[in-house]
């Protein structure tokens, strides 16, 4: 039973982490690295992430700076933020790649709310499956007389409880990314 509640809290753990994960890639008014992390570039032949063949770095709230170890990766890596879907146009000098974040248009804050809201909602359902998962595996020990009835009732009622933790915590995320996003 508590193998099975202990299971349950991770991988409900792991649905906010994943949730903290989408919301790092969404473009606010900032700068930060997160935006070009999942970035791939095509680096003799191979997709390679930004982090991984340059020193990406922040010197001011509206300025990313990418510096590749390579001198020939530097159109690549521009190649790469152009085609990704951030919408952002990077200006090589030859030394560094520098990426300027325009400030976001009302329209924009509001579709990127939309977008954050959806990935909130993603979370939510896991966390559901999770807990029916968990409900099943609770019923089947019951079924095969590993626990009481009573310790079932009690551990669903745990298991419940725990659900109710963790959507409200994916709504307390959702909630501080939201007021980030609509900040001005």
């Amino acid at each position: 039973m508590k193998t099975v509640l202990d299971d349950g809290k991770k991988r409900m753990s792991g649905a906010i982490t994943a949730l903290d994960k989408d919301f790092s890639k969404l473009r606010t008014g900032r700068a930060t690295t997160a935006l070009v992390d999942s970035i791939l570039v095509d680096y003799y032949g191979t997709p390679t992430p930004i982090s991984q063949l340059s020193s990406v770095s922040v010197p001011d709230s509206k300025t990313i700076t990418i510096q590749p170890w390579d001198k020939g990766a530097f159109g690549s890596v521009e190649k790469a933020i152009q085609t990704s879907d951030l919408g952002l146009n990077p200006v090589n000098d030859g030394k560094i790649i520098r990426i300027s974040i325009p400030p976001l248009t009302e329209e924009r804050r509001k579709e990127l709310v939309k977008v954050a809201k959806k990935y909130t909602e993603d979370a939510k359902i896991a966390i559901r499956n999770v807990r029916r998962d968990m409900n099943d595996a609770l019923k089947k020990m019951e079924k095969d007389k590993e626990i009481s009835e009573d310790d079932q009732r009690r551990s669903e009622a745990d298991v419940q409880k725990m659900t109710d933790d963790y959507v409200k915590k994916a709504d307390e995320v959702m909630a501080a990314k939201e007021k980030e996003i609509l900040e001005i």
